[in-house]
């Protein structure tokens, strides 16, 4: 495992189903073995709570169930939580995944603690609503956030 910049993205991109900007502001880590790139995490500051947030976990798909990219994530949490990170501060990490089988180890895990769950889409009339009544008059239409059907499960790393 090692700190790389964004440019290693690439070659994980293809495996992760959001197609989004790099996060700001994160630090890039890979694991590999005997060589061969096999997990990327990306980590982020998270200002709103004096945390990292940690994002874009992929691991190789010929990788998944080995129970590498979850020793990776822990890895890389402890890390952070040691103070290696941004900064050298010693803050917590936090994750959202929703991935079942991820979930399902995190929930379990010592190392972690689950601290929200949203297991159906948000209120997309809602979300259009509020953003058109803040909006000039007349300016905004056909807009809102959520209505997404993906259960997402938000996890924050104690340690060890």
């Amino acid at each position: 495992m090692w700190k790389v910049n964004g440019t290693y993205w690439k070659y994980f991109k293809e495996h992760y189903y959001l197609d989004l900007p790099h996060p700001p502001a994160a630090e890039y880590f890979v694991g590999a073995v005997n060589g061969e790139l096999v997990a990327h995490v990306a980590v982020c500051p998270l200002f709103t709570a004096t945390a990292y947030r940690a994002t874009r976990l992929v691991v190789m798909p010929e990788w998944q169930g080995a129970g590498v990219g979850t020793a990776f994530l822990n890895e890389i949490m402890q890390y952070h939580l040691e103070g290696n990170g941004r900064c050298s501060r010693k803050y917590h990490t936090f994750f959202h995944t929703s991935h079942p089988q991820l979930c399902g180890y995190l929930r379990h895990s010592n190392k972690w603690n689950q601290t929200g769950a949203m297991l159906y889409g948000s209120n997309k009339t809602r979300s259009n609503a509020s953003i058109v009544k803040t909006g000039k008059k007349g300016s905004i239409t056909g807009c809102g956030y959520g209505g997404h059907f993906r259960a997402i499960q938000s996890f924050k790393y104690l340690g060890k």
